[in-house]
């Protein structure tokens, strides 16, 4: 539903909260009247883009958590869930209820309680408004971004994931048994033999690098490999079995019938692997669709992105943005990276990447988690 029909399901009290924070002059006892001005006044475009640009950045991290779910609907628990995760600072303020922010943006009538029987413990987002709030930020954002020319080399990967996963899969039903360490990991020399053979070389992760939570075998395998292993491991094509790595059956039947991988597929198991650890991933490709259609310096596009970005452990928001996230949807074929001579690297999202990014969508609550047996 749209703001209009919210406002005329809202109660008198709720409008005249919301018409005060307008400074609407009208009945404040005649509903009609107050549907009428709020409308007038909270939808035009000055007015709208003023209260967007008076948010806080925390205000910005909630919205942006509800701009790109398809609901419309939301628990009081889903909301402060939410607003507590757009809080990176955890300051000892006792007196901090992540419930103010909610009654914030009911007084701004951008979310409303549910009118009927079932829905009445639920809130709403006016859908217009959501689009308005999406067109705006969308605006906002592009003025801090820093457009360049195409550069003379830049890195596309489109689908060579796609190829490496069968690849990998190859490999191992050429060799009968792969050995695996205590800790479950195959040996330095295996591991180097199957990626010398994929599309992107990596180097190997250095011993006593601090690795965690990007996936169940992230602490032993490079960025890429890593994922790759995870999508085989969790998709049953392969098996780890008295320290040995074997095919499944449903791996030997993928490449006998030379059955390959579904690109959206993998993206989608990338935005459940890496919720995790950044639970605004799929928000955060999102705004790079976006923004990205142009070639667009990483450092200017980072600016911006990093904001949204919660530090994990010790991977700062800007570590997150380079490496989790832009290096990721790279090999993905999201997006091609190239390097400018003036600006640095430089990124923009691949036809293929838009495609794809607009067409997926997980569910919040939709997340792996991988780990590696003991």
């Amino acid at each position: 539903m749209n703001l209009a029909d919210m406002l005329s399901y809202a109660d008198i009290h709720d409008l005249g909260r919301i018409a005060h924070t307008y400074n609407c002059e009208c009945n404040g006892h005649s509903k009609n009247e107050l549907i009428q001005s709020i409308l007038n006044t909270a939808l035009r475009r000055e007015i709208f883009q003023k209260q967007i640009e008076n948010l806080n950045l925390e205000d910005i991290r909630f919205l942006n958590s509800l701009l790109f779910d398809p609901r419309n609907a939301f628990s009081i628990e889903e909301l402060t869930a939410r607003v507590r995760q757009a809080r990176f600072q955890q300051e000892d303020k006792s007196d901090w209820n992540p419930r103010e922010m909610i009654i914030k943006f009911k007084q701004l009538g951008w979310l409303f309680n549910g009118y009927s029987q079932q829905t009445k413990y639920l809130f709403h987002v006016p859908q217009d408004l959501k689009n308005r709030f999406s067109d705006v930020l969308t605006s906002q954002f592009k003025q801090a971004l820093k457009l360049t020319d195409e550069p003379n080399v830049y890195r596309d990967e489109q689908m060579l994931i796609v190829e490496d996963i069968f690849h990998f899969l190859t490999y191992i039903s050429h060799h009968d048994e792969i050995p695996l360490t205590a800790d479950g990991a195959m040996y330095k020399r295996q591991l180097q033999q199957i990626i010398d053979r994929l599309s992107v070389q990596e180097e190997m992760v250095p011993r006593g690098v601090w690795r965690f939570g990007y996936g169940r075998m992230f602490k032993e395998y490079p960025n890429r490999f890593s994922f790759i292993y995870d999508y085989c491991y969790y998709h049953q094509y392969i098996r780890e079995q008295a320290q040995t790595l074997h095919l499944t059956e449903e791996g030997k039947t993928r490449l006998l019938e030379r059955k390959k991988e579904n690109l959206a597929d993998v993206y989608r198991f990338w935005l459940r692997l890496y919720k995790n650890p950044i639970p605004n991933v799929q928000s955060i490709a999102q705004w790079i669709e976006r923004l990205g259609g142009n070639w667009v310096t990483a450092g200017s596009l980072g600016g911006v992105l990093c904001q949204l970005v919660k530090p994990f452990y010790y991977d700062t928001s800007e570590s997150i943005v380079e490496q989790r996230i832009l290096q990721m949807m790279m090999h993905l074929g999201l997006i091609r990276i190239g390097e400018d001579q003036e600006e640095g690297s430089v990124i923009q999202v691949t036809k293929l990447g838009k495609k794809v990014i607009q067409g997926t969508f997980v569910a919040e609550e939709d997340k792996i988690e991988l780990y590696a047996e003991q």
